[in-house]
């Protein structure tokens, strides 16, 4: 954010200060005392296990030029804080620091923000977004997947006067979350992607899903634009819900129905490690433009999350050709979504550990059966394996969704299955559920650490191995054990 006194952050999010003078805080705001940059304010953020209150005075002496508190802590020089209601749930900084990222927002009449969520692909699709924006003037965007009411702020106020972009993910685990973060950032351009059975088990049906996803498009003013998936029939029904106008966008085929603008694949093509080919084309109105993309990220998915990025970036004023050749020049801004690494014996590891659901674990098991039908034309004999662990959040569809994956296992006729936690069983019941696809074999492992052990154990020479699972399960290690690595980075 732009340098700021402290006492128009206090007039600006209705904090009390006591007379702090002339003292000016920025250009960083920082949530650990560890990371604070001089002049930055630090953010005294209740937690479930530790109070940022007790590292106020740390985060003062490492260069911090002021504080925001529920209270001030003794000791601690209290015209270097900024106090706002603790609140009757006690989360008062955290809703404080919203405030503070609407105010840094409000200042920069400028800004383009673009809103994004969706059941799958949010962060694949920021990602792609963040360099198409990124190429054409300077973008924010948040790194890995700061989607919720701490990370949204903590993105929006890296903003100042040069950014002309800031792409916002947004998570929704109830009502009323994502329009609360869009109260934080109001979106210029607000982007559904999908409606799927992630977090089913806290919603209880894919239509509550809907309902509060679609907030994010009853957000936009007339003015604005809602960038929604024109194939799948639960983003379609969000439409009548905005003031804003439309653009739909497609990896598989034209939407049928009309918009102001249309963005879709065409000519779909899948190449080496399952990066896919294909014809951009924008339709605005009489006029269609057609543009060809290679994707450099893996995955049949990929193809409708460029599309999004594409129908985002046309409406916020990009030209169609810098938009094609910008995504074909994309790569992964975040860590461990299909990470491929090529061990130097051969074995291609898929690392898509940062989280899972149905649909999302569908999709990658289906680039691991594409990237091994490659593999197996060059190197006969090699096997394709899945390292798959729970898929969390699904309620009473659990069960009955890690069985799901394990019919998939067997139809796509992956070789080797590796199920991993709570529901391995389930994962491994399914396989023996479906009559068609090749014998599997299966294991199964308690955690990640036996997990580990068992990969090491059966993959080998040009053998193709996908690593998923939710995040609590911290999968990534698998490929790490497999790459003799402490950190796994693409590098193919």
């Amino acid at each position: 954010m732009r340098p700021v006194s402290v006492a128009e952050i206090a007039a600006g999010i209705g904090g009390v200060t006591h007379d702090p003078g002339d003292l000016v805080v920025g250009p960083d705001v920082c949530i650990d005392s560890r990371a604070v940059t001089p002049g930055a304010l630090f953010v005294a953020l209740p937690g479930e296990n530790v109070d940022g209150h007790r590292f106020v005075q740390a985060a003062l002496d490492a260069g911090a030029a002021a504080a925001l508190v529920n209270h001030v802590p003794d000791g601690v020089d209290a015209s270097r804080c900024i106090v706002v209601d603790a609140g009757a749930d006690g989360l008062g900084v955290r809703e404080a620091f919203g405030r503070v990222a609407r105010h840094v927002i409000d200042a920069l009449p400028g800004l383009r923000t673009v809103a994004l969520t969706g059941s799958q692909g949010k962060t694949s699709t920021k990602d792609l977004l963040a360099t198409v924006l990124g190429d054409a003037g300077a973008t924010v965007a948040p790194e890995g997947s700061h989607n919720n009411e701490i990370g949204v702020p903590l993105t929006a106020v890296s903003c100042d006067e040069d950014t002309r972009y800031l792409v916002a993910e947004m998570g929704a685990r109830g009502r009323g979350h994502i329009a609360y973060l869009c109260g934080i950032v109001p979106p210029s351009v607000a982007v559904v992607l999908n409606v799927g059975v992630a977090h089913l088990g806290e919603f209880g049906s894919r239509e509550a899903i809907a309902q509060a996803k679609g907030e994010i498009v009853e957000a936009l003013d007339a003015d604005g634009w809602a960038v929604l998936n024109g194939t799948d029939p639960y983003t379609l029904g969000m439409a009548p819900r905005t003031r804003g106008r439309i653009a739909w966008f497609s990896g598989a085929g034209r939407p049928t129905e009309p918009a102001d603008v249309i963005v879709w694949a065409d000519d779909v093509h899948a190449g080496d490690l399952d990066r896919h080919s294909f014809t951009l084309v924008v339709e605005r109105g009489d006029h269609v433009e057609r543009f060809p993309v290679e994707l450099q990220v893996s995955g049949r998915h990929q193809v409708g999350n460029a599309a999004a990025a594409a129908a985002a970036a046309v409406v916020l004023g990009v030209d169609p050709a810098a938009v094609a050749a910008s995504l074909t020049a994309a790569t992964s801004r975040s860590r461990w979504r299909m990470e491929i690494t090529r061990r130097a014996d051969g074995l291609v590891v898929c690392n898509d550990a940062y989280n899972a659901n149905p649909d999302s674990m569908l999709a990658a098991c289906h680039s691991l059966a594409a990237i091994g039908r490659a593999e197996q034309r060059e190197h006969p004999g090699s096997r394709t394996i899945a390292v798959l662990g729970d898929m969390l959040e699904l309620g009473d569809a659990s069960a009955a969704e890690h069985r799901a994956i394990g019919r998939a296992v067997a139809a796509l006729g992956i070789d080797e299955l590796i199920a991993v936690g709570e529901f391995a069983d389930d994962i491994v019941a399914g396989v023996s559920e479906t009559d068609g696809g090749s014998p599997v074999s299966t294991h199964r492992a308690a955690d990640t650490q036996e997990a580990r052990k068992l990969a090491k154990q059966v993959a080998s020479g040009h053998d193709v191995v996908l690593v998923k699972a939710s995040r609590s399960m911290a999968l990534e290690a698998v490929a790490d054990e497999l790459l003799g690595v402490d950190d796994s980075r693409s590098g193919v």
